[in-house]
């Protein structure tokens, strides 16, 4: 995937550069290509020597269901016509990357066994924040493996405080 990374670096920040103050607005449209681009039947689609690039642009932003800023159109346009569609996922990932870094702020993945609600999600945040010495945009995921606790991924950071790893912990500890 390295490869995908360094096709897509030089459209993430092309975009990044031209959109200015209005990056952070561009984020969800380009979430939204990506993961219409991460459709394998519309990449066969588009790698069909047939279809013309100008058709698989219509079929995209049909699917996107909204209309897109021109910055961001004209990124797809780009995109297709290079013949990089399969990288669009690796582009918004790497704008949203580049999005936080501006802001000083970073994507969390909080997983837990059960569903947290509002009030408790925001308490863990602000614990977190601390922990991590930055602002997280964080989402929840369910993970029942967990057994209870949370295990919170962070970039490449992970904080795992989860029954499942307490229990692994003694494991280890025990047939040491």
């Amino acid at each position: 995937m390295a490869e995908l990374a360094t096709i897509a670096r030089p459209y993430a920040e092309a975009l990044f550069k031209a959109a200015g103050a209005q990056a952070a607005g561009l984020t969800e449209q380009l979430a939204t290509l990506g993961q219409i681009a991460a459709n394998d039947e519309l990449r066969q689609f588009a790698d069909n020597p047939k279809v013309a690039a100008q058709q698989v642009f219509s079929v995209v932003t049909a699917a996107a269901k909204t209309p897109l800023d021109s910055q961001v159109s004209n990124l797809l346009q780009v995109v297709i016509e290079n013949g990089r569609l399969v990288a669009l996922p690796e582009i918004a990932a790497q704008f949203k990357a580049l999005v936080n870094a501006r802001s000083g702020s970073s994507d969390a993945i909080v997983y837990s066994a059960f569903p947290i609600d509002g009030a408790a999600l925001a308490e863990v945040v602000a614990t977190l924040e601390k922990r991590f010495a930055r602002k997280l945009n964080a989402r929840v995921e369910l993970d029942p493996e967990l057994i209870g606790g949370v295990r919170v991924v962070v970039g490449d950071e992970v904080l795992d405080t989860s029954v499942k790893a307490r229990l692994e912990q003694m494991k280890v500890a025990l047939t040491a």
